[in-house]
């Protein structure tokens, strides 16, 4: 069975350039920016012209063993459709790329692309902006029917009109349960005194502060400002006691792996791959909860080939192919229905993943899991500015 890396996938998270971005924009006013429903649409060519451009990060689709080139579900894609995709892993960064395509979207031009991948928190933006077309769900009975209900309707857009979930994951606490000597089952375990400099946060805000909310007893889809300063309060008191040893992008994987962290907050995903390796690395979902987040499919504004893209992102949600993707990429799967597509596969291992709970959450683990409202475009610079400070962006 294929195994990848996520390390460029889910790169280092600069919450302040995302900051400093939307906040240049509300400088110049953000009505201004706004494009409103009736202009967000170009000419669809997609009757006449079988193709689109679909820009993704790296190392997120499934690819052939013995040639890399080439992507099975893709390539299978085209072969049923006709359509021909001109498939770009060109996101490294959430911000980067909303720096990148901003100029095109907040001037009404097209962006040259039809069908992008970014975080949910960053689809925010571009949905509370209008620089995202809704899709036609008629012409996508799939997404519709197998979607997870779980992921169905986030704060900022709710029915999931102008998203849909490409691959979904949780952030959780990753710990070496031999160096360790016990369970963790709580986010106050991290404060524990034997684990005194030996533990890490993720650096960017928006994949920190849900789970650290969480421990606190804090409903995340309506979280207010002062459960994020209580929060921050306890953060600052334990980098100045010594109990944090640093915050980290992806790099929490290699301190965790050589042992110089033992207990760290960790995604899902990354968590799969380190397991590979060693057994004693587990993942945990506290019993308090833990956030369920996505990285989701849009349609820009003004894109060429609107219906080509939905009829990608339809089939992508046939469960046949969220199971051969999901077999590969080991993050939680949106589509349920492909769980026993997994099972039923004469490999061993591809059967398996079927009963992995980090990529088909069971019925206890569904419970704990929520998607944190996201933070709004007034709260943001402030809460930028406050978080970055404490972990030293």
């Amino acid at each position: 069975m294929r195994k990848t890396s996520t390390l460029s996938r889910r790169s280092l998270l600069r919450a302040l350039g995302g900051g400093a971005v939307f906040g240049a924009l509300a400088g110049c006013g953000v009505p201004a920016a706004y494009v409103s429903p009736g202009d967000r649409a170009g000419a669809d060519l997609s009757a006449r012209d079988k193709r689109l451009t679909w820009s993704n990060w790296p190392l997120y689709i499934d690819t052939d063993d013995k040639d890399h080139t080439k992507r099975p579900t893709l390539d299978a894609f085209e072969k049923r459709t006709g359509i021909s995709v001109d498939y770009i892993e060109e996101i490294n960064d959430n911000d980067e790329f909303f720096g990148k395509i901003s100029p095109s979207l907040m001037n009404h031009q097209q962006t040259g692309r039809d069908l992008i991948v970014i975080s949910d928190w960053m689809c925010a933006r571009f949905v509370r902006l209008g620089w995202v077309q809704r899709m036609n769900r008629a012409e996508q009975p799939n997404v519709a029917k197998y979607l997870d209900p779980l992921l169905s309707s986030p704060s900022f857009d709710p029915g999931r009109r102008s998203t849909v979930p490409w691959q979904s994951g949780i952030t959780g606490i990753a710990y070496n349960r031999r160096k360790v000597g016990r369970e963790i089952r709580h986010v106050s375990d991290l404060w524990a005194g034997d684990l005194k400099g030996r533990v890490t946060l993720l650096s960017g805000l928006d994949e920190a502060f849900a789970l650290l909310m969480q421990g606190n007893g804090v409903d995340i889809t309506r979280w207010t400002a002062d459960d994020f300063h209580r929060i921050c309060d306890q953060v600052e008191g334990h980098v100045h006691s010594g109990q944090i040893r640093r915050f980290t992008g992806n790099d929490y994987t290699k301190d965790l792996v050589s042992g110089d962290v033992l207990a760290c907050q960790a995604y899902s995903g990354d968590v799969i791959q380190l397991q590979a390796d060693n057994p004693d690395i587990r993942f945990v979902v506290p019993e308090e909860g833990a956030e369920l987040w996505s990285d989701s499919l849009m349609i820009p504004n003004l894109a060429h080939h609107k219906a080509n893209a939905e009829k990608l992102v339809d089939y992508y949600y046939r469960p046949e192919v969220a199971a051969e993707l999901a077999s590969w990429v080991n993050y939680v799967c949106p589509v349920p229905a492909a769980q026993d597509i997994l099972a039923s596969s004469g490999d061993k291992d591809t059967a398996a993943l079927a009963e992995n709970p980090l990529i088909f959450p069971d019925a206890t683990m569904r419970k704990r899991l929520a998607i944190a409202r996201d933070i709004t475009s007034t709260e943001r610079t402030a809460f930028a500015k406050r978080w970055n400070a404490i972990a030293g962006l």
